[in-house]
């Protein structure tokens, strides 16, 4: 029989040997002869040509040209067809005479010998024991790593998907879709130069951007090495000649954004019903502006640009080095006492409970939003504002969520937005609920099947005053603390508001409560202020009447109102009122005014401590703290030093013990240039700089320079925000230290002067309350956005239009981020080594391999941990 299955080849060997010419049998015209079964036998064992190995024989040329021909009979008409080879792997779709020049250059699949991806019908039962395409191993070429970079963004042309219904198959959405894959993939074929095997245009392309975007390129500087390059280059070549033309070849791959006009005032956006409108119906201010002579041009007023959230929601799971690490959060977390992630929340979990069939599928992606302002021109202009919205996927595990490369930035406002942010985050709201309600469908690569991604916000990550604005309660005035709300202990003091009665939170029967003159001169009988539900917020929110947004509406508000200025829009969401935690306190900020606050009034610095000659005659007034009083033995009342402030000589001690403490490499910055010992201040200090500071030197420092009463509670506040800020919690340490911080700020009202407690002093008490609900406090401070805004200033190129420059460099830097994952002969964020990497390499574990550099040897260095 296997001599039959190959006599025809014989044949035509002979003929080639005796007369000089090839004569070919087509398997198509033996089959009426030899029958349907005896034909579809001898096609399938004559396919061993495609384990032949000498890609250059008959055989295996002639098999090619019998595969070509039978493709064309299966799909009459079609100008693209799978490309077998071993470098597409079926996974890229080619013209039919590329297939050709592929099979001979690449070779085919060695297990492809039944072509039912090319139109072969064949019997399942009898054939499910063959061997897969999907697990077949395609050959790599390293100089070509931009390859799968197509792949993962037009998954319609990628082979490992569900086959058995067409919901599963990802097709393209539209013609320019498709027009976009055929750009890319042609300039990834071609070669950067006739024989260039090392670039391909689209390798050229993407690494010459990545610099660009790392060094902060301007387009001029680039599009003159450009330039370079290209005479550089043999003459021939299709290196693109500036960076206009380049980013036309890379737009495929980019993810776009939209520009949304907006009312002058913030009244409202010229969006879905009114966005033909050519003024605002609320105060009638012209959508354009005007020339001299009252002639309305086509230049708007105000933009907004909008950044669509699903596409970048779907490209997570599209992307090889990310699909799978969506679903760690479910699948390979561990969940035990620690606290590691916001998984391990309790939030999440009563979200979880709450909403059992988003929680069912892990894909759903739970999301931060966060928002700052920050002021685009440095130091240049101080009245303009510019406020981005970001959005942060938390299914990621810890070593990549809360990371630059992860974040999305969602909305560009031109300006501080006040309460009327609501108005730009319209678009936002509309597409979140449609992705709660609807969801969008989505091909996941780690599975190859198409799902339905459904996506909810878990909090807000914001800094005091943009928590106002978000949540719609003012953080002014004797309500501030957004936790407490109208239950809250305030009063007026030193000229200021002050929030005091912190020995609510102790026990019922603690003696403390029972003290009037150590504290601020009443005993205290009320329990702690009530906790509000969302349901409770909503329901009060409903029966107030807010006025509309604007610049032009009057902002005062009745009592009625309570520090309610606005209706969140948020609270649109179907889910929104559940929450267990809408908004998160900046622990950030918080630390760092408690740092100034703290340190400040104990080194008796003018203009930041407390201890005023107000702070004084208000202790007069109250009755209470007589050692404390002015001074008045002379004709001129005097404020003597207080027993918690450090005596000059204490305080020139404490400063050079600063200044002489160095930390490791990466640690924190070189605070010694921030002491001023003459002037017995710090000047500069960051927010980083006062999180070491308050953990790390205060409590050595004031060791022996202050009295114990006043160290201890000092030193416990230090431990309090060592242990809050770590990477991992415990349930039991939090509980510990919700005991902890209401010690401290029950001994510093007996220490310091009413002055002292401000806003950020009170809402320490909730800060513990928060790490339970919502886990480590490194997924929910500022310190991540606000470096991504120090990225966002640099990449101000044209200083008339800020939000252009920076919208634009924010498409380039998500696209080319995405790019960076694929490359690895580049150095990117993704494989970047450490500052003090030693350069040494071996097959030894990383851990018994430090990686350190001379750097460490030549000073000796006073270091605290």
């Amino acid at each position: 029989i296997f001599v039959i299955s190959d006599w025809w080849r014989t044949i035509e060997k002979c003929c080639h040997i005796i007369f000089g010419y090839r004569i070919r049998f087509r398997l198509w015209r033996f089959r009426c002869h030899l029958g349907t079964f005896f034909g579809w036998y001898v096609g399938i064992m004559s396919r061993r040509w495609i384990q032949n190995p000498n890609r250059c024989a008959d055989e295996y040329l002639d098999g090619i040209e019998d595969f070509i021909e039978f493709a064309r009979r299966q799909n009459p008409g079609a100008t693209r067809i799978r490309c077998p080879c071993r470098r597409c792997n079926n996974t890229l779709w080619e013209t039919i005479e590329n297939v050709g020049f592929h099979l001979v250059r690449n070779g085919m699949i060695e297990t492809y010998s039944i072509w039912n991806l090319h139109g072969e019908q064949v019997d399942h039962a009898s054939s499910s024991n063959a061997p897969r395409v999907d697990n077949v191993e395609p050959i790599v070429d390293p100089n070509d790593q931009v390859m799968g970079i197509i792949q993962d963004v037009f998954p319609f042309a990628s082979t490992n998907i569900n086959q058995e219904g067409e919901d599963d198959v990802p097709t393209p959405i539209d013609s320019a879709e498709f027009e976009q894959y055929e750009k890319l993939l042609k300039n990834a074929n071609q070669e950067l130069y006739p024989g260039c095997e090392s670039f391909s245009v689209l390798t050229a392309i993407v690494e010459l951007m990545h610099g660009k975007i790392k060094y902060r390129m301007s387009n001029l500087c680039f599009d003159y090495f450009l330039g370079v390059f290209k005479r550089m280059l043999p003459t021939d070549n299709c290196l693109p000649k500036d960076h206009k033309h380049a980013q036309k070849v890379l737009h495929g791959l980019g993810l776009g954004y939209e520009k949304i006009h907006a009312c002058k005032n913030n009244c409202m956006l010229f969006y879905k019903e009114h966005e033909t409108l050519d003024t605002c119906p609320i105060c009638n201010e012209s959508r354009f502006k005007m020339t001299s002579q009252n002639r309305t041009t086509k230049i708007p007023q105000k933009v907004m640009r909008y950044l669509p959230l699903k596409p970048r929601l779907q490209r997570l799971y599209m992307s090889t080095h990310t699909a799978t690490d969506m679903r760690w959060h479910k699948e390979k977390r561990v969940d035990d006492d620690v606290m590691r992630h916001p998984a391990d929340g309790e939030a999440w979990k009563e979200f979880d409970r709450t909403f059992p069939e988003f929680a069912a599928d892990p894909r759903n992606v739970r999301l931060g939003l966060a928002t700052d302002g920050f002021n685009p021109y440095g130091v240049l202009n101080q009245h303009h504002s510019t406020w981005p919205i970001f959005a942060f996927p938390y299914n990621l595990p810890p070593w990549k969520c809360m990371k630059k490369e992860y974040m999305m930035m969602t909305v560009l406002i031109t300006e501080d937005p006040g309460r009327s942010i609501d108005v730009y985050l319209r678009p936002l709201v509309d597409e979140l609920k449609d992705l709660w309600t609807n969801g969008v469908r989505t091909y996941d690569k780690s599975t190859g099947r198409m799902f339905t991604l459904r996506a909810a916000v878990m909090w807000t990550v914001n800094d005091f005053p943009a928590y106002a604005m978000v949540s719609g309660w003012s953080t002014k005035g004797y309500m501030a603390c957004p936790v407490c709300k109208e239950d809250v202990t305030s009063g007026w003091h030193a000229g200021k508001v002050c929030y005091l009665g912190h020995r609510r939170w102790l026990p019922w029967d603690h003696e403390w409560r029972e003290k009037d003159k150590e504290f601020d001169g009443n005993t205290e009988r009320r329990l702690r202020p009530r906790e509000w539900s969302g349901d409770e917020i909503l329901e009060q929110l409903n029966r107030l009447d807010f006025a509309p947004f604007g610049k032009t509406v009057s902002r005062t508000r009745p009592s009625t109102h309570l520090n309610w200025t606005h209706k969140p829009m948020f609270f649109e969401l179907p889910y929104w009122s559940k929450l267990k935690l809408r908004h998160n306190l900046d622990v950030m900020h918080v630390e760092k005014n408690v740092f100034d606050t703290l340190v400040g009034t104990i080194l008796d610095i003018e203009g930041k401590t407390k201890d005023t000659i107000k702070a004084r005659l208000d202790l007069e007034r109250m009755g209470i703290r007589r050692g404390l009083w002015m001074n008045r033995d002379s004709d001129k009342a005097r404020r003597d030093l207080a027993f918690f402030s450090m005596k000059p000589n204490d305080k020139k001690e404490f400063l050079k013990f600063v200044s002489s403490v160095k930390f490791p490499d990466g640690y924190a910055s070189n605070i010694a240039r921030c002491v001023n010992v003459d002037g017995g201040k710090f000047t500069g200090l960051k927010s980083h700089d006062c999180h070491v500071f308050m953990q790390r030197l205060l409590p050595v420092g004031i060791r022996h320079l202050l009295p114990e009463d006043v160290v201890k509670p000092i030193m416990l506040l230090s431990r309090f925000f060592s242990q809050l800020t770590a990477k991992t919690l415990r349930r039991t340490d939090m509980f510990q230290l919700r005991h902890d911080i209401v010690q401290v700020l029950c001994k510093f009202e007996m220490i310091f002067p009413p002055a002292f407690f401000t806003s950020m002093m009170h809402v320490m008490v909730h800060l513990p309350e928060e790490a339970l609900l919502a886990g480590p406090v490194n997924y929910r401070w500022m310190y991540p956005i606000e470096r991504l805004l120090g990225e966002l200033k640099k990449s101000v190129r044209n200083r008339a239009k800020p939000e252009g420059s920076i919208i634009e460099a924010w498409v380039q830097y998500e696209s080319l981020t995405f790019c960076g994952m694929y490359l690895k002969d580049v150095e990117t964020a993704f494989n970047r080594l450490s500052n003090n990497d030693g350069g040494m390499r071996n097959e030894k574990l990383s851990v018994f391999c430090p990686k350190r550099t001379d750097l460490w040897r030549s000073w000796t260095r006073r270091v605290i941990f």
